[in-house]
């Protein structure tokens, strides 16, 4: 009789991965990475600990968005009164690049304490250099 094993979290082994964004579509790239966050692509996948690898996005300001840039709508309140920011994602792409990618990203982790621990496993740069070389990061590939 097979038995299902659970990963403790000293058990747990990370990866470094690193993906190029140029050209590929947001939606895909913020499922694929969020997957690879949270810990889905391992045969040792336990759903209550965090067992997610690490992720780097260089060349955040060259990923695209299809569809309405000026249709979808970004909101965030101060919670004073009148203290409603809306931005459009075409604000959002031109001036918050790299907020833009960890909000798309952000929003399909888990909204609890264990996914507060998998979004601080994710590294967003808008060019193409970033500063964790010395982790030696393998290329991730994403479809399309």
């Amino acid at each position: 009789m097979r038995q299902t094993t659970f990963l403790k979290p000293a058990e747990v082994t990370r990866t470094w991965y690193v993906v190029d964004g140029a050209g590929l579509t947001l939606g895909r790239l913020a499922t694929e990475v969020a997957a690879v966050l949270h810990g889905k692509h391992k045969p040792t996948f336990t759903p209550n600990v965090d067992c997610g690898d690490y992720v780097i996005v260089i060349n955040a300001d060259k990923i695209v968005m299809t569809g309405d840039m000026e249709g979808k709508k970004y909101y965030n309140h101060s919670q004073y009164r009148g203290g409603l920011r809306t931005r459009s994602a075409r604000v959002m792409k031109e001036s918050y690049t790299v907020e833009w990618v960890e909000l798309a990203i952000h929003g399909m982790l888990p909204h609890n304490r264990l996914g507060d621990q998998q979004r601080k496993h994710l590294f967003v740069y808008k060019g193409a250099e970033h500063p964790h070389a010395a982790q030696k990061p393998v290329a991730l590939e994403i479809k399309g």
